[in-house]
């Protein structure tokens, strides 16, 4: 079965709630389970709350008292940042200074993500933010997921709702997909082979479900991979979360489609990789989109149709950023962003 008829089948049952794929083997199974708690206890637990970014960024040169724009972040500990030690290495200071240089205001930032959350746990965080009517959420979910082993069906599900109560506020959404887990280091063979498929066809289903809500999908797909495999310095202390760097280059490849949403241009004049002005089944430009970080998927029209035999249409876009966010390279010690300049 390939990807994209795996995520068909997993938005089909999340929405009518049925099972999805089917399990695995009894012996698969007991095997996975057995490398699943070797992995865990390789993998450190955390130790620490990630450093709290929320309050106003000011990139350099920008005025610090022109009109606020409010970020909300949500999500797991990719989300909130666990790995890092100072409250700028987080992904979602990273993204707010991004914005603050393109739209040449301040913003301000509540992150409300949550280390080990899943996706049931969505619908809680975007209560929180709600109330006070983010101008964009972005969301990072679905790694957890696949390590407790929950049915993409079911992540799905609680991924639909949360966009859904999103939708009827009119509130813009970038969700960052599930990232491949198969580069994780402390995760053997065929462990590993089973968690990149997993995370995968989560993330292909992610971008189905994302896209049919309005709201701009984007894959972070083995984005770290080649640098996880030679270099210790993308990861954090766990040899699990990333570190700065590597939360560095996911703030990168998700601030183009945020930018976008609150209507911030970073398009060059060069189409990028992975961009694709042909139209395909959503299903099928999310399964390709899985595998290539950066990239997000976009609903197009056929002769005038949104919808075709396949479901609706879709096509690919990966947008080169302006370069708004500190250069990562060199290691943490150069990491250096800009300024915080109010604090909850």
């Amino acid at each position: 079965m390939s990807r994209a008829s795996r995520a068909r089948r997993v938005v089909t049952a999340a929405a009518f709630g049925t099972g999805g794929i089917g399990a695995l083997s009894a012996v698969a199974a007991g095997l996975i389970y057995g490398q699943t708690k070797l992995a865990r206890r390789r993998i450190q637990p955390p130790e620490a709350h990630p450093p709290r970014a929320d309050g106003v960024w000011v990139a350099p040169g920008v005025p610090a008292d022109g009109p606020l724009l409010l970020l909300a972040m949500i999500g797991d500990s990719s989300a909130a940042g666990y790995g890092v030690h100072r409250d700028s290495e987080t992904p979602a200071a990273q993204i707010a200074l991004g914005l603050s240089a393109l739209a040449r205001r301040p913003v301000r930032l509540r992150n409300v993500a949550v280390v080990g959350a899943q996706s049931s746990a969505l619908a809680s965080q975007v209560a929180l933010v709600l109330p006070e009517r983010p101008d964009l959420v972005v969301i990072m979910i679905g790694a957890n997921d696949v390590t407790h082993r929950i049915r993409p069906s079911e992540s799905v599900r609680h991924l639909t709702d949360a966009l859904s109560t999103l939708a009827e506020h009119n509130l813009p959404v970038v969700v960052g997909t599930c990232p491949d887990l198969g580069t994780i280091r402390p995760i053997s063979q065929p462990l590993r082979w089973l968690a990149r498929r997993m995370s995968r066809t989560l993330a292909a289903s992610q971008a189905v479900a994302v896209v049919a809500a309005g709201g701009r999908a984007v894959s972070l797909g083995d984005i770290l991979g080649p640098e996880f495999a030679s270099s210790r310095d993308y990861f954090s202390e766990d040899q699990f979360h990333p570190s700065a760097i590597g939360y560095a280059r996911a703030a990168e490849v998700l601030l183009p489609s945020a930018a976008a949403a609150l209507g911030l241009s970073t398009v060059s004049e060069q189409a990028a990789p992975f961009t694709s002005k042909r139209a395909r089944p959503v299903a099928k430009a999310a399964a390709k989109a899985a595998g290539l970080p950066g990239t997000e998927v976009l609903p197009a029209e056929v002769r005038g149709e949104r919808s075709g035999r396949h479901g609706p249409w879709a096509r690919l876009l990966r947008r080169r950023a302006t370069t708004v966010i500190p250069p990562t390279s060199g290691g943490q010690e150069n990491f250096t962003p800009a300024t915080m300049v109010d604090s909850d």
